[in-house]
Formats: C-alpha cells, structure tokens, sequence
C-alpha cells in the first residue's frame, strides 16, 4: 500500500535512543478509516535489545533511594500534564475516543499514576518481629525483581500501560513496555519525555509491535521474571502457558461481564445517567462496563422506557467535537464483532430498543469510512445467550428483568468472569448483603468507576490473576527477604 510522506512513523525506544525497526505495520485512525500512522513490528531481536539495556540499567536504577525515584516520577508527571492536550488529541485520534474523555479521564490518570507511586514508595514498611525467649530478632527486606514486562491494551492506552510503568519503576525495576499496536502513539510521546523527566537511559525501554510477534518473545525471555498484562481471558491463558516453564511471576487484568443489579427502591434520577455512562463510556471499550442489566419487574418498564430514551440523546460522532458522547470503536474487525452479537441477539428472538440496526446513524462528512456504532439496548435476553455470557467489548448492554434478590445474585454470578458489579438499593442491610455475595473483585453501590488507587483492583474467575493498588503492586514489584538475627 503507498504511503503519503505525511504519516507519523514510530520508532522503538530502547536504552534512552529511538532506533528504528526493519519492518513496519500500518495504524489506522478509527474516526476516518484512513491509516495514519505507521507503528514497528518488533520482534525477538529488538526485545532482545530491550531486555539487555534493561537489565543493564538495573543495577545502578534499584540502587536509588525512594526519594530520587520519587522525584523523578514526579517530574515526569508534571511533563506529561504540560503537554496534557497534545496528549488527549493524540489519544482521542489514535483510540477514537472522544477529546472530552481524553481530556478529562485518560491522561489526568496518566499523570496521576505516576504521582500516586512517587508518593505510595515513600511509605512503604517493612515487618519486624522479637523471639526473646531464643535471643533472635527478625525482619523483613523488600527488594525489585529484575526486569518486568508490561504489556497494555488499546482501550486505555497511556491511562493503562502509565499505571504498569509507574508501580513498576517506583519499586525499583526496569521494564520493557509493548502497547497494543493499534494505540502506540501517547507511549511513543511519553518517550521523548523520559530524558528530560531524569529517567536514566535502559530504565523504560518501549518496543512495539503485535502480541503474536513483540509480546511473545517479552513473555518468552528468560531474563524477564515478571509480566503484567491487561487484556483478553484468551491471550492470557497463552501467557500462563508460556511463562510457566520459566516460572514467571504473572499479574493478569483481564475482561468482565459486569452486571448491574437495580432494586425497586432505587433512586432511578442518579441511576439512569450513571447506568448510561457504565454501559457506554468509551464505547463500552472498558473492561468495567456494564453489558448485563438486571432491573427488578416492579419497575423494569419504567426503567426500559427511561433508559432508552436517554440512551438515544447520546450524540456519537467525530471524537474531535467536545459535544460529542461517543467516538469511533478501535477497528473495522471489532465494530464487525460488535455488530455480529446483535444479529445473534435478534436471531435468538431478543428486542433491539435502539441503536444498532434499530437507529440511523448520522455522521459528518469526514467520518463515513468510521467504526462507529450507536448505543445499543437489547431486551428480552435469554441468560444462556451468548449476548449475556460474553464479554461484546462495545457499546451494546442487554437489560432483563428479575424478581428476587436471592435469584438476581445466582443469574448475575452464572457466567465465567467476576471483575465489577454495582448495585443500586436504597436498602443498606441489602446493599451490604448482596455485596458479598457478588463473585466480583469491585462492587460499586450506587455509583460507577469511583476509585481510591490505595485499595486492590483486579478480578474473580477468568477476570484474572492478582491484584493492583499501593499494597499490592508493592508486593507484586518487589520481593521479599526475612532476615534473623541471633544476639
């Protein structure tokens, strides 16, 4: 395919240098369709390369007291915030997200990853415990790991792969980082910054390319003791297979298919708008996101109408427009995935509220050859249908309708994931008890995607391995010494 002079072309970053790569794959803009990028396809060699100036970096980089860590994931941070709109456009291009979601969660996040763990590893503590009766003292050292390997997903691209890199660094190790090849630009962006920030050359190394090639040989190299990974149920257990001959220490983040439980005493002014943004923020591309709604019958159809009709003022368009709710999704072959579940849902006799194949979608000019797609509800849907077992990843949420708690909490945990749930009840006795009962790693009440980065993030079941948050990044980061002492 020829390529006009005008398209950005990505280098890998590898030991403070950018080097270029000796075979390249294209990156297409989700909004127009049109390849605007041109990314590497890395391989074992350019890993290897990656993984060496890692490892030599390491040394001197773990040696560094917390505090001229901190200072330096501080100054990183304060980079990435001077260049916050340079950053929020390059994300809203590259993902097809709206500028307003860019602007407004992902990079903000980026930038407070990185002050979260420059301030968390100024606390950390260690354990110390007496024998008096044997004469002996014990305590416990923690210390980095080695090379870690970080490998992040499309859908949150800085948002994500920053809140790998910062734990990671913050305790001590180096790492070599693959975004997702189809969102590389903000990593390649932070990459220019790292010198300035005062990272040392071989600290971060950035390679990129696709998981069949790049993260592979990551996953694959026996000089990389840790992997940290978010994305498909699928791709993981590939990780799991791979790594285990090398015994890896693995942090898995992987999908959900999260159930929202609404009881008749809910506050519907509160729950509506935030149900409407849990289903479709990011085109329903967050791992969080709500695809199952369980209403109870007393007030399902007053729900159904009122969610509908809030759902169809949602204005999806050019991810550029700040009026705009909802962008483009991530790629042609994923919008026709999408699509394909609410052909099944109809074919399976379920109702299309609104949406797909329901509502016409009028875009501008400029983005006609787009993937987008409108916010979809399905109603009428059978629990064993694909539609309620699988994670669709868009912006498609099926509502059915349910009448004890005792049942609504066998049908929300009778599928194979357990990230997130969330609950609305004015009842606290029921908010508490169905809580615990929830086969999930977060349950939000009466809200969505309200998070305190100290307390642990991660799943039940297929959604994963592990946990994420100041205690336990700490503990995944780094390893742990108990030392004794006879005096």
């Amino acid at each position: 395919m020829a390529h006009s002079k005008a398209l950005l072309v990505l280098e890998n970053f590898i030991g403070g240098k950018f080097v270029p790569c000796s075979s390249y794959i294209d990156s297409y803009n989700p909004s127009t369709g049109d390849v605007y990028c041109r990314v590497p396809d890395s391989g074992k060699e350019e890993v290897q390369a990656a993984v060496k100036a890692a490892k030599d970096a390491f040394p001197t980089w773990s040696s560094k007291s917390p505090l001229e860590r901190s200072q330096i994931l501080n100054k990183l941070a304060d980079l990435i915030e001077y260049d916050l709109e340079a950053f929020a456009q390059a994300e809203s291009k590259d993902q097809g997200k709206t500028i307003t979601f860019a602007r407004t969660v992902d990079i903000p996040r980026a930038v407070y990853n990185f002050r979260f763990f420059a301030s968390s590893i100024l606390h950390c503590m260690t354990e110390c415990t007496e024998m008096a009766t044997v004469g002996c003292m014990h305590y416990t050292l923690r210390a980095p790991v080695g090379v870690a390997g970080l490998i992040s997903p499309w859908n949150l691209p800085l948002y994500l792969l920053t809140w790998k890199i910062a734990p990671a660094i913050a305790y001590g190790n180096t790492v070599v980082a693959k975004p997702s090849e189809m969102t590389s630009v903000t990593a390649w962006m932070m990459c220019k910054l790292l010198e300035k920030a005062g990272v040392p050359h071989g600290v971060v190394n950035v390679v990129f390319g696709t998981g069949a090639k790049a993260g592979e040989a990551l996953v694959c190299h026996p000089d990389v003791p840790l992997i940290s990974f978010t994305g498909s149920t699928l791709t993981a257990q590939r990780i799991t297979e791979k790594s285990a001959p090398h015994c890896k220490r693995l942090s898995l983040e992987l999908g959900g298919k999260n159930p929202a439980i609404i009881f008749d005493d809910a506050d519907l002014s509160q729950c509506i708008p935030t149900t409407l943004r849990s289903s479709f923020a990011n085109q329903g591309e967050i791992c969080l996101c709500t695809s199952r709604i369980f209403v109870q019958r007393g007030i399902y159809s007053e729900f159904l109408k009122r969610f509908v009709s809030e759902a169809k003022k949602w204005n999806t368009g050019n991810p550029s427009d700040p009026t705009v709710d909802m962008g483009a999704l991530i790629s042609k072959e994923h919008l026709e995935k999408v699509r394909g579940y609410v052909k099944k849902a109809q074919a399976e006799g379920a109702r299309v509220l609104c949406g797909e194949g329901v509502d016409s979608l009028a875009l501008p000019t400029g983005n006609q050859k787009g993937y987008f797609m409108l916010p979809t509800v399905i109603a009428e849907v059978k629990d064993e249908s694909c539609c309620m077992q699988e994670e669709i990843f868009g912006p498609v949420t099926c509502v059915v309708a349910f009448d004890t708690e005792e049942e609504v909490i066998e049908r929300a945990n009778s599928v194979k994931y357990g990230l997130a749930a969330t609950v609305w009840s004015s009842n606290v006795g029921r908010v508490h008890r169905v809580a615990r009962r929830l086969q999930s790693g977060l349950v939000w009440t009466n809200c969505w995607l309200i998070r305190d980065l100290n307390l642990p993030f991660g799943g039940m079941k297929a959604s994963g391995i592990g946990r994420e948050g100041a205690k336990d990044s700490y503990e995944f980061f780094t390893e742990v010494k108990t030392i004794t002492i006879k005096h």
